[in-house]
């Protein structure tokens, strides 16, 4: 056989390796379904839950990266904590030992009689069969991912196999025996089994890869201790990749999986060479078999965790020093942690902290419109990710608060903590829609710029008047819910109704413009969506004011206080909105100026 042949069919070996993994691991996930992940995220209060949790959840997966990506997801949002997370890698680790083991039975081998019915090709006939019928002849998508299963595990072994096949005629070539007694260097085997995980993006296939290759007699122990914890450090490259863009505990959490096999190479590696320096170890020398492969694997994973299991308060401090985190996302996470349990039992303490996290959320939602806005003068990718991120907070918030306040529902409380708790239930869900029109302005914003759509110089001025009068309205709707100040919530339903009549003036004027040829007709369609989402960021402050006003007042009826209001309009209202008249003003014609005048009378 060629070098070339050789290569190829090695390679070939791992392409179907790694497929067959894939596809028995997605398998699994999806017949679990959603229950790995509620379990995941539901009992792992303490480390040892979450050792032992993380290791099971691997073992039937089949990824240690699949079950840490799914740990950084959920303290990316919040759900789980750092500490938590910790114990689930941890665990995780482990878990990935298990199908070293599995790839075993791809050596077991009987030439004849009872033995043969035991051999890996009758395994993974029996198993291709089987899944094939599965998947070609029944409805039930269950059995299909069953089916899925089946015949991802058969070509996991034929892929072994292969590479067996492949590399068992080199273990009488002299150059290949060299280049593989070139891992007895510590460094240089740590550097293969980190750089070529990184590259095949899993553990379990880089030992699937050593135990191929111990069929030659060439690994020995000497070699295959250092490639191991190589294999550690580099199956932490997808689970980085999956933090990228996450929030910085999300980050953290993903750190601490390269820190735990960066920690145990560390430790295990200094016990060992430093012993072999003054001992003389009988087992150096001593061929591998792939058994022993997944043994020393397993028995490597177990230890080190072992020894860092004491240390998790001292890892989340290390990550929480490598990973610094950001102002904003520390007030947010802040936030979060007002919301305790224990508090449920005081509801007057309970609507106070929420009140708080309310007050967080304001204060994002704010800010995320302000961002949105800025975007249509002046668009920048970073502010408008930043916008996105922060849409995706404010939906953590709403869930976070909703849940809670539900919680503190069920407490017993007077009429007055119930009423607040169902006003707060509505201003979050005001709160979140302030954050949603603001992202469709960004989008709308982004979409202007990939069509090189541009506005008149007039219906730019209007928009920075209808902007401004915006940014003021939820200004004030934020401040005085914040600090519960009804008589400058009062200023809101004047200013929302001016907004309301500047976007009819200027989808009017938009419209003349459009009929005499300054505004293309592409523009028309953006400039009404923007319009039209600046109207609606001013109705959720309306109502947000409202229920300032209301708790102030007893008075527990948005819709019909705000009727009242329009109906009864009181010389403190036409005062307001007199001088928001003047204030925000669009650039018209004297019949024009006359009109509005007599409408704010």
């Amino acid at each position: 056989m060629s070098v070339i042949t050789t290569i190829l069919a090695i390679l070939c070996g791992v392409a179907l390796f790694l497929f067959g993994m894939s596809l028995m691991g997605t398998g699994l996930q999806r017949v679990a379904g959603n229950s790995l992940e509620k379990t995941l995220f539901k009992l792992t209060n303490t480390p040892i839950k979450g050792v032992l949790l993380g290791t099971a959840v691997t073992a039937v997966i089949q990824s240690s990266s699949a079950t840490s990506v799914m740990v950084v997801g959920f303290v990316n949002a919040g759900m789980m904590k750092v500490a938590q997370g910790i114990g689930v890698i941890m665990g995780a680790n482990i878990g990935t030992s298990i199908t070293g083991w599995v790839l075993c039975l791809s050596y077991i081998d009987g030439s004849e009689g009872i033995a043969s019915l035991l051999s890996t090709a009758t395994i993974s006939a029996i198993f291709a069969i089987v899944g094939a019928i599965l998947k070609l002849f029944t409805k039930h998508t269950k059995y299909h991912n069953v089916g899925d299963i089946m015949i991802g595990f058969a070509i996991l072994m034929f892929g072994m196999q292969q590479m067996s096949g492949a590399v068992a005629p080199l273990k009488d070539n002299p150059d290949f025996v060299s280049v593989l007694t070139a891992f007895n260097n510590p460094i240089i085997g740590i550097l293969v089994g980190i750089v070529f995980t990184a590259i095949l993006q899993s553990a379990s296939a880089s030992v699937g890869v050593l135990q191929a290759l111990s069929v030659t007699g060439a690994i020995t122990f000497q070699s295959a201790f250092p490639i191991i914890l190589g294999i550690g450090i580099g199956a932490a490259m997808p689970v980085l990749i999956s933090a990228i863009g996450t929030s910085v505990n999300g980050k953290r959490i993903a750190l601490v999986y390269l820190i735990n096999d960066l920690l145990g190479m560390i430790i295990w590696g200094t016990v060992f060479y430093v012993v072999s320096i003054f001992v003389d170890i009988p087992f150096m020398d001593m061929p591998m078999t792939p058994v022993l492969i997944a043994l020393l694997n397993t028995v490597y994973r177990i230890l080190t965790i072992v020894a860092l299991f004491p240390f998790v308060k001292p890892i989340e401090k290390l990550v929480n020093v490598l990973v610094k985190d950001k102002k904003e996302e520390s007030e947010e996470q802040a936030d979060f942690e007002l919301l305790e349990a224990r508090f449920l039992g005081i509801p007057e303490l309970a609507i106070s902290q929420s009140h708080k996290c309310i007050n967080g959320m304001a204060r994002t939602a704010q800010k995320n419109v302000s961002r949105a806005t800025s975007l249509i003068d002046d668009f920048s990718e970073e502010r408008m990710n930043k916008v996105i991120k922060k849409e995706d907070i404010l939906d953590k918030y709403e869930d976070h608060l909703g849940t809670y306040l539900m919680r503190v529902s069920k407490t017993q409380m007077n009429l007055k903590q119930s009423k607040q708790v169902s006003k707060f239930l509505h201003t979050i869900s005001d709160f979140e829609r302030l954050g949603d029109h603001a992202m469709n302005i960004a989008f709308i914003s982004s979409n202007m710029r990939e069509k090189d759509i541009t506005f008149s110089g007039d219906a730019l001025e209007e928009l920075d008047v209808i902007k401004a009068a915006t940014e003021e309205i939820v200004d004030i709707a934020v401040s005085s819910f914040q600090v519960d100040d009804a008589k400058k919530a009062t200023q809101v339903e004047p200013l929302r109704e001016w907004i309301g009549n500047i976007c009819n003036d200027s989808r009017s004027n938009h419209v003349k413009r459009l009929q005499d040829g300054q505004c293309e007709i592409k523009t028309g369609v953006v400039f009404n969506d923007l319009i039209m989402n600046y109207e609606r960021i001013a109705a959720h402050c309306s109502n947000i004011a409202a229920a300032t006003i209301e708790a102030d007042q007893s008075h527990f009826n948005t819709h019909e206080m705000l009727s009242e209001v329009h109906h009864n309009k009181n010389d403190q209202y036409k005062f307001a909105y007199k001088t928001y008249a003047e204030k925000f003003a669009l650039e018209e014609s004297q019949e024009d100026n006359k009109k509005r005048r007599a409408r704010s009378k």
